[in-house]
């Protein structure tokens, strides 16, 4: 019976040895949820207490905030970084970054250059159009 113990023991040992990423531990969580809470109720009380009176202005702090917690989330939940998985999840990361950034920038070019080309519509000729 011993031998199985030292048997598991060993599977449970290799194991360990070759996992890269660290499991988070309680305290991490609990950062973790503590720093998300925080950067969810800055930008909810930037907002609704009007600290800001430029909309533009609130509008980039809470998309700063908004990629703070997307960090926070990324390091403690779901615990990236250099060494996981010989860094090819870091490499994932970017290559899915640099995808979002060209696609929503590509994006908000286009809408932007379609609005300022387009026709304006005098008042009088929006009361003509049936719904």
């Amino acid at each position: 019976m011993s031998g199985g113990n030292v048997a598991a023991n060993a599977h449970v040992q290799v194991l360990h040895d070759h996992e890269e990423a660290g499991h988070g531990s309680f305290k991490g969580y609990l950062t973790g949820f503590g720093l998300s809470v925080l950067l969810t109720a800055i930008p909810f009380w930037l907002v609704m207490a009007h600290v800001v009176a430029d909309s533009r202005v609130a509008g980039l702090l809470v998309m700063g905030i908004g990629f703070v917690q997307i960090i926070v989330h990324m390091v403690y939940f779901l615990h990236m970084n250099t060494k996981s998985e010989g860094g090819w999840t870091m490499l994932a990361l970017i290559f899915t970054v640099v995808m979002v950034v060209i696609t929503l920038a590509g994006s908000i070019w286009v809408m932007y250059h379609m609005n300022a080309n387009m026709m304006p519509m005098a008042p009088a000729d929006m009361s003509n159009m049936k719904m």
